[in-house]
This record gives C-alpha cells, structure tokens and sequence, in this order.
C-alpha cells in the first residue's frame, strides 16, 4: 500500500522544522556546518525526486531560528515587532542557503511568503496556486514559509505544520511528507517507556484523534509538536493527500520515503474526499459569523446533505456579506458546519424562519432560494 501511494505521488509537499535544519548550534552567529550539510542533503534529494518524476514543494520553518543566529541573540523575543524584524533578517540567511545547496544541483528555488489570509481570500488562494503551478511547470522549486514579518498573531497559522497542510490543498498535492525531530507516533511516550511500539499506519485520522490523548498542553504522548502533526494530516487527508511522519535526522530520509521505505508513519487519505472548494471552506477560510439553525435543519445537513434554508435559521450573528464563510452552529453553540452564505447577516435575520416562497416578498428580490447551498457546505 505504501509504494503504491508514493509510486502515484506526482506532486509532494516536504515540511521541514526548524529542528532539522538547525540542529545544534557550533557558536551564536554563524550557522552550524551540521545545519549546512542538511540543506545540501535536501537539495540532493528533492534533486532526486525531480528526477524520478516528482514536482516537489517544500515548507520550511527556519527563518526566525536563523535570524536570531544571525543577530546573535540566545533568547527569542516575546513581541511580534521583535519577532517580525528577526525573521525578516532570518528569511534572506534561510533563502541564500536554500540557493546556494540548490545550485550546486543545478536547481532554481523560488521563495513564496503566505499567511493565513492568502488562504482564506479565495481570489488570492487561486493567485498564489497559479503562481506556484507555473513555477514548478519551469522546473523551478517553491520554498514555502508563512509572512512572519507581516502576520500578526489573529492571521498566524501558528504552526509550519498546518501551512504544510493548506499547501497541499494549494497545489494539489498527493503526499505530505513531515520531516521533524519526530521519527513516528507511538502508542505511548518512547522518551518515558522503553516498551513504547511505534504506529507505522493510521487508517483513519478522523477516529485517531477522537481517541488519542492530549492531555499534555503540547503534545500527545508527551512527544512535543505531535498534536499540530497530526491535525495537518487530517486536513490534508481530507483533501485526498496521505501523509508521511518520519525523522528528519535520518540519513537519506526523503529519499526512502519516496521510494516506498517502511520507515515513519503513514497516515492515509480519506476516500470521501472534499473538493478543492470545501476542502478550502473547512480549513483554509476564516468564518466572520455565525448562524444557528434549528434541530430539524441540523440534521438535513448532516445526515441528508441537505442546503441551509431560510427555515431553519434560529439567530444570526456576527456582521458578514454574502459570499462570505460563517460557522454554521446548533442551539448550544456548537459548530458543525461552515458554508458560504448567499446573502448578508442583514437579510438572513430578515428571512430567517420563512419558507423559500416568502423571500422574494420580504427582501424585494431572491437570488438564491438557500442561505447556503449544499456545494457551498461542508460538515465538519
């Protein structure tokens, strides 16, 4: 099943953490020749992969770790202005490096600078997918990272792991590779007991993580970033994209993955997959409101992927314009769905509870005969 998966794999995604390329440090201010040998390691592979028929995007972190390097400085700062000057000296030290170990394989990079908005406008969504589609149609490599001297906390991904997953939705991808300080998942903590078996395939995502334990503030099984990984598998398994976890430290990592190599965890697809579309509206669009709907209308869009009517609205709330994302709640709150709406807060609170009929009469006009159409809606 795996080299299956992979064999098909035209076009893949690689994240790289912070924690692979830098390692340990050799003295503040100058990158580690450890941290240099990785980016000549990556090259080499993605060099490989291009040639074995691969399109290759990679996601890396780095810019902040390598900006403080570069400014010698042993502790990262608490404020965003701090943060975002640092990683505006990081980017060019991480952008030279990933230049020079490419161009020693006669490879082109291109750098690509996202944050959440850039995925949650759908006009700059489609921009940046053409961008990306013609760069690797030239054979040029895309280095992905978010704007982090722009973005402030409200439009953070607050994670490389969850734009790693977006990015698959962006480009298309079929396989997500997540190279990290963490060679798989296990069944309990290895760090704590030795008798920890590791997880070399998780079937369904979705039924993983209602089971798995969170408890710890930061991961689970006590294994740090494990719990951002795993939801970036299931945004990235609902877009139809298998997922790959495994050791960045491994020697020749990227290139066993790709041929089929048992190592890491593979977490598979979904067969239900979204559409580009809902899969955009689930994880990459940012809901500016709210629509509680009745029991009844719940349960036609669950269970009858049914539209939203007018009907079946209960309360609005929030400010929002047609064509904009809104969480669709129950009568406790709880979100179960999000859609695009075909018309304003305004006119929803005017034409909630009526019958489709009725539109027309109360607004003056009727464009849609739904609140949100079922293509539009996605349960989540």
């Amino acid at each position: 099943m795996r080299k299956r998966l992979v064999k098909k794999a035209r076009r893949v995604v690689v994240k790289i953490g912070s924690s692979v390329l830098m390692g340990e440090g050799e003295g503040t201010g100058r990158l580690p020749s450890a941290a240099s040998r990785v980016f000549s390691d990556i090259a080499k592979e993605v060099h490989g992969a291009k040639n074995a028929g691969k399109q290759v995007v990679v996601v890396s972190s780095g810019a902040i770790a390598l900006g403080m390097r570069k400014l010698s400085l042993n502790k990262r700062p608490s404020s965003i202005p701090e943060r975002q000057a640092i990683a505006a000296v990081g980017q060019v030290a991480l952008m030279t490096e990933y230049g020079v170990a490419f161009k020693k394989r006669g490879e082109k990079v291109a750098q690509i600078l996202l944050t959440h908005d850039d995925f949650a406008n759908r006009t700059r969504f489609l921009n940046a997918r053409n961008t990306i589609t013609a760069l690797l149609s030239s054979g040029i490599v895309p280095i992905v990272n978010e704007n982090d001297t722009v973005a402030v906390e409200e439009i953070k991904f607050g994670d490389n792991d969850s734009l790693s997953a977006l990015t698959t939705n962006l480009v298309e991808a079929e396989l997500l590779v997540i190279l990290s300080d963490i060679d798989a998942l296990y069944d309990k903590d290895p760090k704590a007991d030795p008798c920890a078996v590791k997880i070399p395939l998780v079937e369904d995502i979705d039924g993983f993580l209602k089971s798995a334990d969170f408890s710890s503030s930061t991961s689970l099984h006590g294994t740090g970033g494990i719990r951002s990984k795993l939801l970036a598998a299931k945004s990235a398994a609902h877009n139809g994209c298998a997922t790959i976890i495994a050791s960045g430290a491994e020697k020749g990592v990227l290139a066993k993955v790709l041929s089929g190599v048992d190592i890491g965890t593979l977490i598979l697809p979904k067969e239900d997959r979204l559409t580009s579309k809902k899969h955009w509206i689930a994880y990459s669009s940012r809901p500016v409101g709210r629509i509680f709907v009745d029991h009844g209308a719940r349960l036609a869009l669950i269970d009858k992927g049914k539209s939203l009517l007018p009907s079946g609205v209960v309360k609005v709330d929030g400010t929002f314009d047609a064509g904009d994302v809104i969480h669709c709640v129950d009568s406790k709150g709880m979100e179960f769905a999000r859609g695009v709406v075909n018309y304003s807060s305004s006119d929803i609170e005017r034409i909630k509870g009526l019958k489709t009929g009725e539109i027309e009469k109360v607004l003056g006009y009727m464009v849609y005969g739904e609140v949100i159409h079922r293509d539009n809606l996605v349960v989540l």
